[in-house]
């Protein structure tokens, strides 16, 4: 008894696939343009910096579900960006890269709001922890 061996057919980037298998060409080709049309534009991402942080309670314990509001201090009319904390309490804001002063505030129903300022310089990342202590009834 001989063996006869089976070719497997496979599939190729642009478009003839195995039985049963979904295209992976079409999908591949549409990455490509997309990727050599953002790049043919030659726009350069423009520089940002991060304000990010946490807000807790009292007992050291994140809080979720908190308003984040970003304020830009030297600018009366400026952009004012908002956020809600996360599960693990924690926020983050995307602001121009630059020389700036921002004022973040936090509240959530049942706690004292609580706010900081914020220095930015340059494109790096500043770190902002929001203490929310309860309110007494």
């Amino acid at each position: 008894m001989t063996r006869t061996k089976r070719r497997k057919t496979g599939s190729s980037l642009l478009g003839s696939k195995p039985v049963g298998s979904k295209p992976v060409g079409s999908k591949l080709a549409v990455l490509l343009v997309c990727g050599l049309l953002s790049s043919a534009a030659g726009k350069k991402p423009e520089p940002y910096a991060v304000v990010a942080g946490t807000v807790f309670r009292e007992d050291g314990f994140s809080l979720p579900g908190a308003s984040v509001t970003l304020l830009p201090k030297d600018v009366p009319k400026g952009k004012k960006l908002e956020a809600v904390s996360d599960a693990r309490g924690e926020f983050a804001f995307r602001v121009p890269a630059g020389a700036a002063t921002y004022v973040v505030k936090a509240a959530r129903k049942g706690f004292k709001p609580a706010e900081k300022e914020a220095s930015v310089s340059g494109e790096g990342r500043v770190d902002v922890t929001l203490l929310l202590s309860a309110e007494s009834k």
